[in-house]
């Protein structure tokens, strides 16, 4: 794929992200509001977790990224109609193993619920163990939706259709919006927060089926439904083994990445009932970096990478991966030092108000800082995998993510009593430093030639430039939010102090002629050419 081209389908793709992505602050803000910090809002994310676990498992991770390649063979050996009969029986054996799958944890989550209901000490009598119980049947069927919508927005990907099933994602953030505030002066004073819980769960559920018939109807349009009377012309175990063969490796590193996420979930519950709310209000706000860039390039390079592999040209994948790697940093660096410096401010605009009170801020600080610094490694992590998943090469992500996970779970344990959530943030950004190096080196032993020096020459200058912009805008003052202040008061200056960062970054980058400046700009004039 042409590098604009590949920056281009990026950038339409980050835009319907952006918009997600800043309902989601909204979305957030609320929910520190509605629920607080606490032990309400420690269950409900705990709960919530669970079936995202399955999303990114099933649906936007293994499974999605093994269908591109397998989609990829298919249209190479037999076109278009070849890949809707192995869509029918792939669709159709995912749809049974994902009932089986909400209904097992539904069903275990109720048997516990109920026969641990008189305990008074323990674990399980812990108020947000007890909230998480409850609601993980009300939640789990939105993991049968999601897992399906996952996997048809991978089929439409290789299709070269990415904004479409990206603006899917804006639904759940519009429900959660819409109840959130309808229950917002109730749930504040509401002695049973339940009834809350309960009524948000079901606005989870409600938008995953109509997200779902959403993109069966895009699928529908761009001629890619599963061809379910002729699915008896290709050979079921045929179909199923390639896709096993390729999904079980990527399937048990996915497994172990999400395992290990809801590890870190469940040991920060035991710390206590501000530890779970601290972690997934700052995992929130670094999402939005992430989310706009890196995860909409990965798809686009998923699609893009997979496609030179199938056709054996693997100097186009190099040639893609250093790309990406530099587009990915002059994005991503800034907005790393953004947080790590401003952390404060952005919390407190986010997440101050309602029931979330001063404690439950200050236990989020720490977690802030290491995700923030995290940014850049998470991003570039995103574009590093796929060129291993796009060479069907799982089984090396599998091993890798084996050693990444263990890593992690022992770091956590020894920092989480020293640095309690901050400890688990941590050792999140130092497994994902070695996971990292691990795969640049298994890249490098392949004989993959790295230009490390043009890399880490990019790197350096954009944090330069970076720290150069924070340092302005500190000097402003603009970042600094007086409690006596008005939301929307502090909401102005931030604003302000965040468009001077933006330009003032630019500005200095273009100073010291980085390439990425005009590589970015060139996209966006063709765009105002083609008009």
């Amino acid at each position: 794929m042409e590098k604009r081209s590949l920056l281009r389908h990026c950038f339409n793709i980050s835009i319907i992200t952006l918009l997600s992505r800043l309902l989601g602050l909204v979305r957030v803000r609320l929910e520190a509001m509605v629920l607080g910090g606490g032990a309400v809002a420690s269950g409900w994310f705990f709960a919530f977790s669970l079936p995202n676990l399955f999303r990114r498992l099933l649906g936007e991770g293994a499974l999605g990224q093994a269908l591109i390649p397998l989609v990829a063979e298919a249209e190479v050996k037999g076109g278009l109609r070849q890949v809707k009969r192995e869509l029918a029986i792939i669709f159709a054996w995912l749809s049974l193993i994902l009932t089986a799958i909400v209904v097992v944890v539904s069903g275990a989550a109720y048997l516990v619920e109920y026969f641990t209901a008189d305990a008074t000490t323990g674990y399980f009598a812990q108020p947000q163990i007890r909230i998480f119980l409850y609601l993980v049947p009300l939640l789990m069927p939105y993991a049968f939706f999601m897992c399906l919508t996952g996997a048809i927005g991978s089929v439409l990907n290789y299709a070269k259709v990415f904004v479409l099933p990206a603006l899917g994602a804006l639904l759940l953030n519009f429900f959660m919006i819409g109840g959130l505030y309808a229950l917002f002066y109730e749930a504040v004073k509401m002695s049973d927060p339940l009834h809350a819980l309960r009524f948000l769960s079901h606005l989870v559920l409600l938008s995953g089926a109509v997200q779902l018939l959403m993109m069966i109807a895009v699928l529908i349009h761009y001629k890619r439904f599963p061809a379910w009377r002729e699915r008896h012309l290709v050979n079921r175990k045929e179909v199923l083994g390639k896709l096993f063969k390729i999904l079980l490796p990527g399937l048990g590193s996915g497994a172990l990445i999400q395992v290990s996420f809801f590890v870190d979930r469940s040991i920060a519950s035991a710390i206590g009932p501000q530890a779970v709310p601290a972690l997934t209000y700052v995992d929130r706000l670094i999402d939005v970096p992430i989310g706009i860039f890196a995860v909409a390039l990965s798809s686009v390079l998923m699609a893009s990478m997979s496609r030179a592999a199938a056709n054996g040209d693997h100097e186009e994948i190099v040639s893609e991966l250093i790309y990406s790697l530099r587009q990915v940093f002059f994005i991503s660096v800034p907005m790393a030092v953004a947080v790590v410096f401003f952390h404060d401010t952005m919390l407190r605009l986010l997440c101050f108000g309602g029931r979330y009170r001063a404690d439950d801020l200050a236990a989020a600080r720490q977690v802030a800082l290491f995700y923030g610094a995290a940014i850049p490694l998470f991003c570039a992590m995103k574009v590093v995998v796929p060129v291993f998943l796009a060479r069907k090469k799982m089984l090396t992500t599998f091993y890798v993510s084996v050693g990444t996970v263990s890593l992690n779970i022992i770091l956590n344990l020894l920092l989480m009593h020293p640095l309690k959530q901050g400890g688990i943030a941590l050792a999140t950004l130092a497994s994902s430093s070695v996971a990292m190096a691990v795969l640049v080196y298994l890249l490098v032993r392949e004989g993959f030639e790295i230009p490390f020096g043009k890399i880490f020459a990019s790197f350096g200058r954009t944090a330069l430039v970076g720290v150069l912009a924070a340092l302005a805008v500190m000097l402003t003052g603009w970042m600094r939010c007086h409690l006596e202040w008005s939301w929307f008061h502090q909401f102005g200056y931030f604003v302000a102090a965040g468009g001077l960062f933006c330009v003032l970054y630019f500005l200095f980058a273009a100073i010291l002629r980085a390439p990425e400046v005009k590589e970015i700009l060139s996209v966006f004039k063709r765009k105002s050419a083609a008009r």
